[in-house]
This record gives structure tokens, sequence and C-alpha cells, in this order.
């Protein structure tokens, strides 16, 4: 027996049926989300959290070649590694980060993590000894940022880092840094740390920022940058020169594109997109913003993953935004159905 209820989303000029449908067999019961070839199953409680550990909030994810799942969360055990069954590998990090924030692997296969909260960017071995530090500890750049006035009150585009948010490397290893809440730039750096130049500036035209939260390096050589409030996503080329925007997201907050080229977007606005390469919707979900963030099962995404074998990961910002702790559910896997 099967049961769907679903609701209709008002999202630009296009009007999509949001599916959630309950597959009831044998006695199981298990929620499918998407629709199509993106058709995924929750599998809840993914993570086999020891007693007494939590996540607290989910900041990012990152898979290595190996399909190790590795989650950077602001909880006492802030880089944890789980296999794909979600059995727990190992950690590391603790007393490292100020305000973990995101995380992804280089193609050398070392792991770098922003940490918005003491404005740098590092680079790990897989079994987390320090590489390289990008920007100086506890010292941001000028931007006119106030904290308590959030991203309104910056003023100007500055150098690096006023809370940076998201890193991407390129095969080539240069690095690239969305920067941040504190500032309204992506930094491109030489694999040697050494800043090559930036671009963008507070605003909300082509090049400029309200919230530069993540960004994504493809293998077009195309810069994808989260421009959260701005409710959008920039494309550059690798000079950050603009080429093009999609606006058919809410609040986004990180990208995932897979070897296939479909793209995988968190928003925090409680919802799931996936999108072919040209921006066509492919599958979506999501919850009601500002909902009962215990009866939901997205509240605020934050970071997206997927592994070899399709499967979707989601990190959410549980505590930040829904001021609760779900425990292990603050971060989700979504197996694909075949």
């Amino acid at each position: 027996m099967i049961l769907k209820k679903g609701i209709w989303f008002l999202t630009g000029i296009s009007l999509f049926l949001l599916t959630s449908t309950i597959l009831v067999e044998a006695g199981d019961v298990s929620r499918l989300y998407g629709s199509g070839k993106y058709t995924y199953r929750l599998l809840d409680e993914w993570a086999k959290l020891p007693q007494g550990w939590t996540f607290t909030d989910g900041a990012g994810i990152a898979i290595d070649s190996s399909d190790k799942v590795y989650i950077l969360s602001r909880g006492t055990h802030p880089v944890t590694i789980w296999t794909r069954d979600g059995d727990l590998l190992g950690n590391w990090g603790g007393n490292y980060f100020r305000r973990a924030h995101e995380a992804t692997f280089g193609p050398d296969g070392n792991l770098w993590c922003t940490d918005d909260g003491n404005h740098t960017v590092t680079q790990f071995t897989p079994e987390g000894k320090v590489l390289q530090v990008l920007g100086t500890r506890d010292k941001p750049s000028d931007t006119g940022y106030e904290q308590a006035r959030g991203v309104d009150s910056i003023e100007r585009g500055a150098g690096p880092f006023n809370r940076p948010t998201g890193v991407s490397v390129s095969p080539a290893g240069e690095v690239y840094v969305s920067d941040g809440y504190g500032n309204a730039r992506v930094h491109k750096f030489a694999s040697d740390g050494k800043l090559l130049f930036s671009w963008g500036e507070p605003g909300t035209g082509p090049g400029q920022f309200r919230l530069v939260h993540n960004v994504w390096l493809d293998t077009k050589g195309r810069v994808w940058v989260c421009d959260r409030e701005n409710n959008r996503i920039q494309i550059f080329d690798t000079n950050g020169k603009f080429l093009t925007q999609w606006t058919d997201v809410s609040r986004p907050t990180a990208i995932f594109i897979d070897r296939d080229g479909v793209v995988y977007v968190s928003e925090l606005s409680a919802r799931i997109s996936i999108f072919d390469n040209e921006g066509k919707l492919l599958a979506r979900w999501g919850d009601k913003v500002g909902g009962d963030p215990w009866g939901q099962v997205l509240v605020a995404p934050h970071s997206i993953a997927v592994d070899s074998s399709g499967a979707i990961y989601v990190a959410q910002v549980m505590m930040t935004i829904g001021k609760i702790e779900k425990g292990t559910k603050v971060v989700q896997k979504y197996v694909k159905i075949k």
C-alpha cells in the first residue's frame, strides 16, 4: 500500500508539487522523497552516535574517494569519520575549532575546513594533522561588519577573512574561499597559500553578494557561489567573471555537483533541490519554514554531499535555527531508489 501527501510550492515563476510518499510494506514504514529517477528513501538515525555524543549542529559533510563520510559538526567531537552504513571509524579536531562551518576534500585527498568563528581556513590530512592555515586567527578583515547588525552592516569587500564560509579546490590545487558572514567576496589562492585575487562587493547586482555562503568548482572550470540572502546561485569563470545566475533557490547554503553534472542544493528554507547542469529542476522536497522542528524532517539544511552510489547526505544546523538538539537526526542519509 502506498500513501502520498503533497503540498504546492510557488517559487519564481514555477509551481511544483512537493511530495512525500509513505511506503507501507509488510509492516515496514519508510518515507520516500523526490520524484522520478531522483526518488530517495530516508534512513532515519543513520549515524550510530556513541552514547553521550552529539552533533549539536551539522556544519559540513565531505566524502572521500573510498566513500568514507567526514562530518564537521559543532559538537564536542568536531570531525567524525563514518562508513556508508553509519558506523563510526574515528574522530579528531577537539578544541581546534571556534565555530566550524564547512568541509571539502581537495584532489590530493586532504580535507579543508572553514571556521567562521576564528576567521581561518585549514587544510588537514585525513587523520587530522594540520598542513596549512589560510587567514590570521582572530584577526578579521575590515569590512565595517558588526555581528549584532548582521550582513546588512557590511560596507565594503575586503581581503581574507571575515567569517569565511566555504572552500573548494581545483585539480591544480588552487583554493577558492567564500567569505562570508562578515565579508562579500570570493578569494582565490595558489596551492602554496598565496592570495591571487578576490572579487565581490556587498549588493544585489551581478558579482555582488549578500552573505556568500559556499563555493563549488565544477569540472568545466566554473565557480558556483551560494549567494544566500539574495536567494540565488551565481556562476563565474575562474577569473571571477560573472557568467550567469540561478534564482529558483531559497537561501542556498551548499552545492554538490556529481560526476554526471547533476547539481544538488541544500537550502536553509527547509528544502533540498536537484537540478540538471542547465538549471532544470529534477526533484525537490522540503518542510514548512518556521514549522515545528520536532515534527519536521528538514529544519535547516546547511551542507550536502553525494557518495558514489548516489546516496545524499544532509547536515542541518538544528541548534542554531531550530534551537533543538535532535541527536543523530541532525545528519540525514537519503538512499536512491533504483
